[in-house]
């Protein structure tokens, strides 16, 4: 089985990410995680736009894969996000990448953006290592 199809099975069991929101992981490692989501209309608010939660959710999961996938079990503890501009297109990302390790905390960036390769919001995500 590959790296890939592990992230998935395991990370799969968050139901909200995965199921609920329909988040897709396309890329997983060790400090590294891609994900995507085909926007609907679950996924909107009263005025037509994506709700905030729905980026922050997509950075929490890609935090949760890249500081969790083969690596000690890590929990966010404190995490910051600025949104950028609404989405053009139909498809948003969420890459994030390791930062910095230490032995009880991790620092992670997340950028997520659009199919169209806009910038949609910033996230910076502390984790606390609990394994």
């Amino acid at each position: 089985m590959s790296d890939l199809e592990l992230a998935k099975e395991y990370f799969g069991q968050d139901k909200y990410a995965s199921q609920q929101t329909g988040i897709e992981i396309l890329a997983a490692e060790a400090g590294y995680a891609k994900c995507s989501l085909k926007i609907d209309d679950s996924h909107k608010n009263a005025l037509g736009h994506v709700m905030g939660g729905v980026y922050f959710t997509m950075a929490d999961y890609a935090f949760a894969i890249a500081s969790n996938f083969k690596q000690p079990p890590t929990v966010t503890q404190t995490s910051q996000i600025v949104y950028l501009s609404a989405p053009k297109g139909e498809i948003l990302y969420a890459e994030t990448e390791k930062i910095r390790a230490g032995k009880k905390t991790c620092f992670y960036k997340i950028m997520i953006t659009d199919d169209t390769g806009a910038d949609i919001a910033y996230v910076t995500t502390t984790g606390f290592v609990v394994g």
